[in-house]
């Protein structure tokens, strides 16, 4: 049900110097800089306009306090479905860890672990 990886959320320490390393260096483009309006900022960046996947740049600090549970050493994957609710039961069927579906601005998401408690996202895109 899983049907592609579309984003890997890197966790950094300072967003608007990560957006400069990323775009200035590398050559990437800024697709999206979005804010929650409550503290969340996050920013999409790809090879590409029109790359099949892309980096979200987070920020390690507030992500830390909101979801403490997460390794932030790492980046984490994003994957997409075309059926959340179904995979959301399919996964919580199976005796593995899944949070609530929240609602985003970007669309509705959820989280699950492995059995190494390696977290892993799952947004809705239809």
């Amino acid at each position: 049900m899983i049907n592609k990886v579309g984003q890997i959320m890197l966790y950094v320490n300072n967003q608007d110097g990560a957006v400069n390393f990323w775009t200035e260096k590398v050559g990437f483009s800024v697709i999206s800089d979005e804010d929650n309006g409550q503290g969340m900022r996050w920013i999409e960046i790809a090879p590409t306009k029109g790359a099949e996947t892309s980096i979200i740049l987070h920020n390690k600090e507030f992500v830390a306090k909101m979801s403490p549970e997460l390794n932030l050493g790492t980046p984490s994957l994003m994957f997409f479905t075309e059926n959340l609710d179904g995979l959301h039961n399919d996964l919580s069927s199976k005796n593995i860890t899944v949070g609530e579906i929240v609602n985003m601005p970007s669309g509705r998401v959820f989280n699950f672990a492995d059995n190494e408690e390696n977290y892993f996202a799952v947004m809705e895109k239809k």
